[in-house]
């Protein structure tokens, strides 16, 4: 049997890797099938109760036999599980809840075969490389398991350090990354055939940056040079501390570390045991995350519970024990980059969003790319200054007070606006949009009083501090424009007045026209309907009298009923 052999000595058999591949492919075009079926076909044939009935359900089911089949395959799989539970904000709870438990649940490789890797990848006898290695794992992932060890005598002389966490990738993960993206690109080639989703995103430019992002991933040498970048950008900061790099035992497949595990932040109980108060930690955890993307530029990009720890007491100096903990950082294979253009437009959009501004809202999204400059976003306007005057400042637990059925109507209407706008994500922006949502998962399950808006708001206030001059230079061309609006106003009035008095003032009703639009669809596709009956029950009426007139009838009676199916499916929604 012929096999397939890379460096560090993984051999991974060609056809299991074939079935890997049409395993992934049948599994999604089941289920995409299954949500044309639900959630296209039958709400166009006016069966869309029946469809919202059993959603639930569906979905649940669903995201629990793609949470099986992620675990069974592991590689990029677990990945992509990963990134869907992260998605609160545009899935529903019944996918991520499914998969939340992807973060951690990762069967480990037996101990030999990463011992063989190892060594292959050192050079050296392991018992030489390290004085102690424990066969059992610290930690398992997808791509790669930890494992507490302790360096030799020299090498601990040599680097000042002892006891390290030697992180060895999966044997024959390069094989099953190179499948695993094999089939995520074929699936998204069929999804941007469907009109629905390639208006609005580009799926094989997504798959292309996730791509990116995993190869990265799985070279530990790249991983070891964001170790050291990150420590930079935290240098002299207290509240952060990042594990030393071992380079003497550091190659493209093992990574050995500095050993700084603590208290997982996520564990309340061992905080609070240790005199750490769950909400301090939420807020500081907030504002080290938002220095990252708004200041430093360059961010962990995986921040679940498993990658961040919290160290009590760690200051060091004659202040010792002045600050309470300190938040390690571990697992830098998956980080971001804003660039500056992109944070400066991120700055802006963070302190509209603290002063409740929906214009300023709106122009913060255009400035980070977000919208195409051809969007019309008068009713995204109104629609945010409608979001903030009613849900504006309100943390998770008064959210949910608040009546399921006024949430559904907002949604409804705010969500005709924001699919009749034509977005892009600028680069990187997935990774974000995952940093955030993880984020705020973490700050609520630390304290399900968390608000938001009470870390947004000083952040905000401190970088417009920070923007002074910046400021400045807005307020004062805000104030020459308004100047100079003032000074066309008598000219424009008498333009407006002088089309009205002609007949040719035309007003722009682009919600209006939107339903106008879909009303007259319906219609026509009443009148395919009515006329499809018309010609079937007369055809079966004739077909006794006049086969041949009867059957033409039935037969033409199919030209009405495709158009009543099918028409406006090209149609954006």
């Amino acid at each position: 049997m012929r096999a397939r052999r890379r460096q560090g000595g993984s051999v991974t058999d060609a056809p299991k890797l074939r079935a890997r591949r049409r395993r992934i492919l049948r599994f999604a075009a089941r289920y995409l099938v299954q949500a044309w079926w639900y959630e296209l076909l039958l709400p166009r044939v006016g069966l869309g109760r029946i469809s919202a009935r059993g959603r639930a359900a569906r979905l649940t089911r669903i995201a629990r036999r793609f949470h099986g089949l992620a675990v069974e395959l592991g590689g990029l799989m677990i990945k992509v599980g990963q990134f869907l539970s992260s998605r609160l904000d545009v899935l529903p709870p019944e996918i991520t809840k499914e998969l939340e438990g992807l973060q951690d649940e990762v069967p480990a490789v037996p101990f030999p075969a990463i011992r063989d890797l190892a060594v292959a990848e050192l050079g050296i006898p392991l018992e030489r490389a390290f004085a102690s290695l424990d066969a059992a794992p610290l930690a398992a992932a997808s791509l790669g398991q930890a494992h507490r060890a302790t360096l030799s005598a020299l090498d601990a002389e040599d680097t000042g350090l002892s006891d390290v966490v030697v992180k060895i990738q999966r044997p024959g993960i390069d094989e099953v990354v190179d499948v695993d993206l094999a089939a995520l690109r074929k699936v998204a080639v069929w999804l941007s055939r469907v009109r629905l989703v390639s208006d609005r995103v580009d799926m094989p430019a997504l798959v292309e940056e996730f791509a990116h992002t995993s190869l990265e991933e799985i070279d530990y040498l790249h991983e070891a040079a964001n170790s050291e970048r990150f420590a930079e950008s935290f240098a002299g900061d207290e509240r952060v501390a990042v594990p030393a790099v071992v380079w003497e035992r550091t190659t493209r497949r093992v990574l050995t570390l500095e050993d700084v595990t603590a208290i997982k932040i996520n564990d309340v109980a061992a905080l609070r045991g240790a005199g750490i108060d769950p909400a301090a930690v939420a807020a500081a955890f907030a504002a080290v995350m938002f220095d990252q993307l708004f200041r430093h530029g360059f961010f962990h990009a995986d921040p679940h519970p498993g990658n961040i720890f919290v160290v009590p007491g760690a200051s060091s100096g004659a202040d010792a024990g002045a600050r309470p903990f300190t938040f390690a950082f571990v697992d830098f294979g998956m980080m971001g980059e804003v660039p500056d253009t992109l944070r400066r437009g991120l700055r802006r959009l963070l302190i509209a969003a603290a002063a409740r501004d929906g214009k300023g809202m709106v122009s913060g999204i255009q400035d980070v790319g977000v919208l195409l400059p051809s969007a019309d976003t008068v009713e995204l306007e109104r629609a945010l200054t409608t979001l903030f005057a009613r849900f504006g400042g309100m943390g998770f637990a008064e959210l949910q007070e608040v009546d399921p059925r006024e949430f559904r109507a907002f949604a409804v209407e705010f969500g005709d606006v924001v699919r009749s706008l034509p977005f892009q994500l600028p680069e990187n922006f997935l990774l974000i949009i995952r940093a955030m949502s993880l984020t705020s998962g973490m700050c609520s399950s630390l304290d399900p009083d968390f608000n938001i808006w009470d870390a947004v708001e000083p952040y905000a206030a401190q970088l417009l501090r920070e923007e002074g001059g910046n400021v400045i230079q807005d307020v004062a061309a805000r104030v020459v424009s308004t100047a100079g609006l003032i000074a066309r106003l008598p000219g424009r009035v008498d333009a407006v007045l002088t089309r009205l008095d002609e007949g040719r003032l035309a007003v722009d009703t682009p919600r209006l026209d939107r339903r106008i639009a879909r009303l007259e669809r319906a219609a026509r596709r009443i009148v395919s309907a009515i006329l499809f009956a018309g010609l079937l029950i007369g055809g079966i009426l004739l077909r006794a009298d006049d086969a041949v007139f009867g059957t033409v009838l039935m037969a033409a009676s199919a030209l009405p009923l495709l158009h009543a199916l099918f028409a406006g499916a090209g149609t954006r929604r």
